[in-house]
């Protein structure tokens, strides 16, 4: 979602800001926009991509202080005016926000009975205005930004630079926001890639936490208005890994990774798995919760810990699982899965166990993230970052890691060690130009198509609405996912003669029953594109995957990853930006 950059040091903080903004396109946004003070505060902001934009462009004088926003439109239409930042009233501060005012139509009410006028549909001139209220008994702008932020409601990061005093003032509760320290400089941000270029020594600020940057800095609790120490953390992403480097997109560079990014995730510390696997274990009532991608991992981990642990656990997405706060107690256990470890639904589902004094753990690919300080325990993927929108190394390494706890539930970590490093060999093998041609070619062939049907049995039924989300985002194909069982209820009505239909078949106790319905699909017309580690008659393209067992869906969603990266590239698609997608969703 909307992306935040602010800089203080003796560097251009124009030239930092808009590399900044650069860095975190990957995220998702509409519009974008540069406040930076030298004398007066100077906005730029316009509709479009910041990547076409230079430091010559931006009109900007060297600036030792400056703040950066990209937008992601929730409240007003995508426009110039509504682009970030937004001045105050005087031109005394500029501000920009992450997040959602949930109360902004009561607050407007309120500011425009008091006599403010708004000239945006946003909710973030809900908050500069609120700000100049607030300074009308209280003339201190920190003191006025900390009282007018405990009014909001929702989940909100901000952060203003201070014409006055040439300081910066951020706030956060609920959104992604991070100090990095560097040497005379400070860089605030919504995400670490930014800070790269400058650091790895970086403040992961808390809810409810403000900081305020001039010389130093200096972090305060909102609520009780008290100073606070925090630890200063390290970060071990390395920048390189931030770069496309040789590859067209990061979306292809980040599936061929796969080939080191499984056996990386399973670097873990075994005396912490365990401990995991104790909580699981001891839990009454499991629930295994994410959004999106996650939430396709999250459903595979059922099937693996029923078939390898005999054990029951709960899946639900994000959004929907505070609805089922009914059964949460003490002894639940939550099992948060998320990429960036920001995802909001994944938060509020957080909040809801918290809320009854039950567990979390976590799997994140982003060190410090909310999702991560708000768990028991958490599992890094080690991954480093993820940049295309469209999830696919992080995947791989989640399904892993529940596949591996699963095995330590069941007292085999040994033997699920060893299984997965064998699988994280094979994805290595498969990912050959013979292979990476072969279904470039079935792209080209398809690439024309408006439908496609994925259908998948057991654990490969999550795989089958995971290959259907992929397709779906980057090439802009209409893809839906089915357990193959549920062909003959209804949508089977929908096969036409050509419509391209996957199967996913493993060789397991459904293989049989798969190609059952593959054949009903191919009698109907269909074609029939079989992902399966042996060929058979029914097929009319055969994509090879290797027979790993339980493991099966890492392998045979690899395949598809890479088939809607070539489909999105041969509809001229932007695989990396899909259109209306953020990569991390910080909002409802």
């Amino acid at each position: 979602m909307c992306g935040i950059v602010g800089y203080k040091g003796k560097k251009n903080g124009c030239e930092v800001v808009l590399k900044g903004l650069k860095d975190l396109e990957y995220r998702g946004y509409d519009s974008w926009g540069i406040a930076a003070l030298n004398g007066d505060i100077r906005i730029v902001k316009d509709v479009g991509k910041i990547s076409e934009i230079s430091l010559d462009n931006l009109g900007l004088e060297h600036s030792e202080l400056a703040i950066g926003h990209t937008r992601w439109a929730t409240h007003g239409g995508v426009n110039k005016i509504n682009a970030h930042p937004h001045f105050a009233q005087g031109e005394t501060f500029a501000l920009v926000q992450n997040g959602i005012v949930e109360n902004f139509q009561e607050l407007r009410g309120e500011l425009k009975a008091k006599g403010h006028q708004f000239t945006t549909e946003t909710d973030t001139e809900v908050i500069v205005k609120l700000i100049e209220e607030e300074q009308k008994s209280n003339n201190d702008l920190k003191a006025a930004t900390i009282s007018a932020f405990n009014k909001l409601k929702g989940r909100n990061a901000i952060v203003l630079i201070d014409k006055e005093t040439q300081r910066i003032i951020a706030i956060k509760d609920g959104s992604p926001l991070m100090l990095g320290i560097g040497e005379n400089e400070y860089i605030l941000a919504s995400d670490i890639s930014p800070l790269l270029s400058h650091t790895k020594q970086v403040i992961f600020l808390d809810d409810k936490e403000a900081v305020v940057v001039n010389d130093t800095y200096q972090i305060f609790d909102i609520v009780s208005g008290e100073e606070k120490e925090k630890k200063v953390q390290t970060i071990d992403w390395d920048v390189e890994q931030a770069k496309k480097g040789e590859y067209p997109h990061f979306m292809l560079k980040e599936i061929l990774e796969q080939k080191h990014t499984i056996k990386q995730a399973l670097v873990q510390d075994p005396e912490l798995i365990q401990n995991i696997a104790k909580e699981i274990n001891n839990a009454f009532g499991v629930y295994a919760v994410g959004c999106g991608t996650a939430g396709k991992v999250c459903l595979a981990g059922t099937y693996a810990f029923s078939q390898i642990a005999g054990k029951h656990v709960n899946f639900a997405f994000g959004s929907e699982f505070p609805n089922f706060h009914h059964f949460i107690t003490s002894k639940s256990l939550l099992m948060a899965v998320s990429q960036s470890g920001e995802t909001a639904d994944t938060l509020e589902a957080i909040e809801t166990v918290k809320d009854k004094h039950g567990k979390v753990i976590s799997l994140v690919n982003v060190m410090g993230s909310s999702v991560m300080r708000q768990s028991e325990y958490s599992l890094l993927l080690n991954n480093g970052p993820e940049i295309a929108v469209a999830s696919t190394k992080a995947t791989t390494s989640q399904l892993a890691l529940m596949i591996l706890l699963a095995y330590a539930s069941a007292g085999r970590y040994d033997e699920g060690m060893k299984h997965l490093n064998e699988v994280s060999d094979k994805v290595g093998e498969m990912l050959g130009e013979n292979y990476l041609s072969s279904l470039k070619e079935l792209a080209e062939q398809i690439k024309g198509s408006s439908d496609i049907y994925i259908i998948g049995r057991g654990i490969n039924y999550a795989m089958a609405l995971e290959a259907a989300i992929k397709i779906q985002e980057v090439s802009y194909i209409h893809a839906e996912g089915f357990a193959g069982g549920e062909l003959k209820h209804g949508p089977i009505a929908l096969i036409s003669q050509g419509m391209p239909c996957i199967a996913l078949v493993a060789n397991d106790e459904t293989k049989a029953d798969m190609l059952s319905n593959a054949m009903e699909i191919k009698s109907r017309g269909g074609y029939i594109i079989g992902v399966s580690p042996e060929n058979n008659e029914i097929f009319d393209y055969w994509i090879k995957v290797p027979d790993v067992g339980i493991a099966s869906p890492i392998v045979n969603i690899v395949p598809i990853q890479l088939l809607a990266y070539y489909l999105s590239v041969a509809r001229g698609i932007d695989p990396d930006k899909p259109r209306n997608l953020a990569k991390s969703v910080t909002v409802k």
